[in-house]
């Protein structure tokens, strides 16, 4: 169940944080500059902070300039961002790793963008694919975030139609 306007909204704040973002990606050891998620001073979001490992594959740990944020690698190809505004139902690809619903945004290739969903304050990964696969990455991660209960979750074909197969709807005989 989804809809255009939320999908775009995703796309819309993703493709803001990547254009913050490309000093860090790019590399150079220094901080990585990102921007806060309006809702980063959200408890659950510090609480998540504080369990964040210091290496994510064979990344290691970086320092940012924003709240509820964290970076991995050099150059940064993970970036984490926790306290992001609720966005709905979404036409993007959802699927869920360690417990947790993530919606795929593949739309800036190589740097995919996984964003949870159900979850609040939301959480957003982006992954940059040349330096580590972007489920092992969430794999990781995932269960810092899966501590959060879930609201909702993504639903298949078969949530919809109750586990059955769907019959076309017969057509009457003259």
């Amino acid at each position: 169940m989804t809809t255009r306007s939320a999908s775009a909204r995703v796309r819309s704040a993703s493709a803001a944080l990547m254009a913050t973002a490309v000093v860090g990606l790019a590399g150079c050891a220094g901080t990585v500059p990102l921007e806060p998620g309006p809702e980063s001073n959200a408890v659950a979001c510090a609480e998540t902070m504080v369990r964040l490992p210091d290496t994510v594959g064979e990344l290691d740990r970086r320092t940012t300039n924003a709240q509820s944020t964290a970076a991995w690698g050099d150059p940064t190809a993970v970036i984490y961002r926790c306290g992001l505004p609720e966005q709905g139902p979404s036409d993007l690809p959802c699927f869920t790793i360690e417990g947790v619903d993530w919606l795929l945004d593949e739309s800036n290739a190589p740097r995919y963008v996984f964003t949870t969903y159900g979850r609040a304050p939301v959480t957003e990964i982006i992954v940059d694919v040349t330096y580590i696969a972007g489920a092992d990455a969430v794999r990781e991660l995932s269960p810092l975030v899966g501590v959060r209960d879930a609201a909702a979750r993504c639903l298949v074909a078969t949530d919809v139609f109750g586990g059955g197969t769907v019959n076309p709807t017969p057509t009457p005989t003259p």
